[in-house]
């Protein structure tokens, strides 16, 4: 097998370990091509291949993230991780896990460990590495990374977020959510939201969205509610598709092209967290998007429109 082969083989993989090192597709992509240059200028023929392009796109990783930390910490607004819309790794053995550790939830809370905290906990809990080969891929002793990964595991397990397990309840749930916030139906959305719900949007500064999270479920159904009318009279339209392994919806504008995408954190029958991504640069890398200020201006004057007609 050539390089180029194995590479490719393990693509799927590496990607997977930068992505919840990073929270960000178009870092991880680029982490991924790094690594690839790195082997194949490398005269290394490793025993593992796995093992070793594994500690090379984790120590990437680890350094890509040590310097986008100091840009999180001035971003406007509430951060959220580049939503990620297709997994390409599967692992039937480890699928819970895969599963949980891509969640919009799980990767802001593991945003509170250090970057090397952070690679621990994502090679050995979420892929199950030996820490033989985690010590080889952080340039740490054994022992050492088994304390970063009991830290960090105790940080995680404090904060860890829960889900519905059944993923048909899930998405009926988010069908309706969405349903009813197509048309407005207030007392709709209130039946399906959790007393204490969150409504929290990422704009980055690019994009219109709330600074501040919109917190109850009657605050958050009728500042959904009041979004409907304009929505629908613009052409704008959702598409319900799963966001980092949740239920969610990509919106669209009359031209295609994406205006928003909306995820859904579900537990015990109802919606505990709406998380909203406008900005711009987090949503390139799913296709043409939409001028989201162009959009909301125009929503802006129907619905001053609307006023006047009522006068």
């Amino acid at each position: 097998m050539s390089r180029a082969d194995e590479f490719q083989e393990l693509r799927s993989l590496l990607f997977a370990i930068a992505y919840r090192i990073l929270g960000s597709v178009t870092e991880a992509e680029d982490a991924v091509q790094e690594t690839w240059l790195r082997y194949e200028a490398s005269g290394t023929s490793p025993a593992s291949v796995k093992s070793y392009l594994s500690a090379v796109v984790t120590r990437i990783s680890i350094d890509v993230l040590r310097s986008a930390r100091v840009r999180r910490e001035s971003y406007v607004g509430p951060w959220f991780p580049e939503p990620l819309v297709t997994d390409p790794y599967e692992d039937p053995e480890r699928a819970t896990e895969l599963a949980d550790s891509v969640s919009m939830a799980a990767l802001l809370l593991l945003e509170r460990l250090s970057p090397l905290e952070r690679a621990v906990f994502v090679l050995r809990e979420v892929f199950g590495f030996e820490y033989e080969e985690i010590a080889s891929a952080v340039g740490r002793s054994e022992a050492a990374c088994r304390q970063l990964a009991v830290r960090s595991r105790r940080h995680m397990e404090a904060g860890r977020p829960r889900f519905d397990a059944d993923r048909r309840e899930r998405e009926e749930l988010a069908a309706r959510f969405f349903d009813a916030f197509r048309a407005g139906d207030v007392d709709g959305l209130k039946e399906l939201l959790a007393a204490d719900v969150q409504a929290v949007a990422d704009g980055g500064g690019k994009g219109p969205a709330f600074t501040r999270p919109i917190i109850g479920a009657d605050n958050v159904a009728r500042m959904i509610s009041g979004f409907s009318p304009l929505l629908v009279g613009s052409g704008v339209i959702a598409e319900l598709h799963d966001v980092n392994g949740q239920p969610g919806a990509i919106y669209r504008a009359p031209d295609g092209k994406i205006a928003a995408i909306i995820g859904l954190d579900v537990l015990d029958g109802r919606i505990q967290t709406v998380r909203t991504i406008v900005n711009p640069d987090k949503l390139e890398h799913l296709g043409p998007v939409a001028n989201v200020w162009a959009l909301r201006d125009a929503l802006v004057e129907e619905r001053k429109r609307r006023r006047s007609s009522l006068q």
